[in-house]
């Protein structure tokens, strides 16, 4: 059974340097464990690919809040942070559900269904889902140049260059980070998020 085995720190952890961020925009974390309440209340009750999906629309919410992009990322002071879904409808419209009346560091958020082709400029977070290789390859190439957090759940995608990977650890629901695509793309994950990622890789995937 799928759980989320949610462990932000309340402190930013010993560092090499500050990350931007960190301690100016706390993230609260209420709604969170509210919603974790009634997931755990109601596991026996669900299909596990149900509750996947919405353990994993909770972390890709959660993931912008713990990172940093570069300055013109953004057009306009309100511009909405957009998180893209290719390959997962039912993850998107889950993601939906879960962002509705939420904000990210003030900003609203939309969430926006992702085609293979579709120009990917104007995403802030990416995840790939159940696409055949070519088109992963495609998309992940597109990638490349654009202040995108990329994200997936397959370890061949991972291999590929995305920066985030959810795996499944003692039935519970974690993802890795390889920082080597993240500063490519010239964005910031704060030392929060590292702290509660299963495994960093420095050297990327």
């Amino acid at each position: 059974m799928a759980l989320l085995n949610w462990t932000w720190r309340q402190h930013a952890g010993p560092l090499r340097r500050p990350l931007r961020g960190d301690l100016r925009r706390p993230i609260r974390w209420g709604w969170l464990l509210l919603l974790l309440g009634v997931l755990c209340a109601g596991v026996r009750a669900q299909v596990p690919a149900d509750l996947e999906r919405q353990v994993k629309a909770a972390y890709l919410y959660k993931f912008a809040g713990f990172v940093d992009w570069p300055d013109g990322s953004f057009a306009r002071p309100d511009s909405p942070l957009v998180i893209g879904v290719a390959g997962a409808d039912a993850l998107a419209e889950q993601l939906e559900l879960s962002v509705a009346g939420h904000s990210v560091n003030g900003r609203s958020v939309q969430v926006r269904k992702v085609r293979r082709g579709e120009a990917l400029a104007g995403l802030h977070v990416l995840y790939l889902g159940a696409l055949d290789k070519a088109a992963l390859q495609e998309m992940l190439a597109a990638s490349r140049g654009l202040a995108l957090l990329t994200v997936s759940d397959s370890d061949e995608v991972y291999a590929m260059g995305s920066m985030i990977n959810f795996v499944m650890a003692d039935d519970k629901v974690r993802f890795d980070v390889a920082l080597k695509p993240v500063a490519q793309a010239h964005i910031r994950i704060s030392a929060r998020m590292l702290l509660a990622a299963y495994r960093v890789q420095t050297g990327g995937a």
